[in-house]
């Protein structure tokens, strides 16, 4: 089993940092739009999850010799109205542009990479668990 750890920072009372073992950090807030500097939590588990299948779905259309020349992927979730404001729904748009590609296998290619291989994607389906610590100040 591979265990992955990162540390969430306050930094204000809406912008937080998160950095793992290695030192790298993704910034977050959860202001409204003007004053919007980074992506929210919410955004970032879209941005994960795109990243994560976009990753697999190139790899596999490069084994099979396709030339990519551009990719990308639009992701939308639909929200849940209450609290806590979850998704309800996901989807990805899978954009190829290619000369030499074929849908169906394109279409086989996004199925693989989004229901086996995308890690982000089974991890939404997992059990969360939870632990808490107060700590007094040094």
């Amino acid at each position: 089993m591979s265990k992955r750890n990162v540390t969430v920072r306050m930094n204000a009372d809406y912008e937080y940092e998160a950095s793992n073992l290695q030192g790298n950090t993704v910034q977050m807030d959860m202001y409204d739009a003007p004053a919007k500097k980074a992506q929210s939590p919410m955004d970032l588990l879209l941005s994960a999850l795109g990243g994560c299948s976009a990753v697999d779905a190139v790899l596999m259309m490069k084994k099979k010799r396709k030339t990519i020349v551009d990719f990308f992927i639009e992701v939308e979730g639909d929200r849940n109205d209450g609290i806590p404001a979850f998704y309800k729904s996901i989807h990805l748009h899978f954009v190829l542009v290619s000369p030499d590609a074929k849908e169906e296998e394109f279409a086989k290619v996004v199925a693989l990479s989004v229901d086996k291989y995308c890690s982000v994607a089974s991890s939404i389906k997992s059990e969360i668990t939870y632990s808490s610590e107060i700590r007094l100040p040094a």
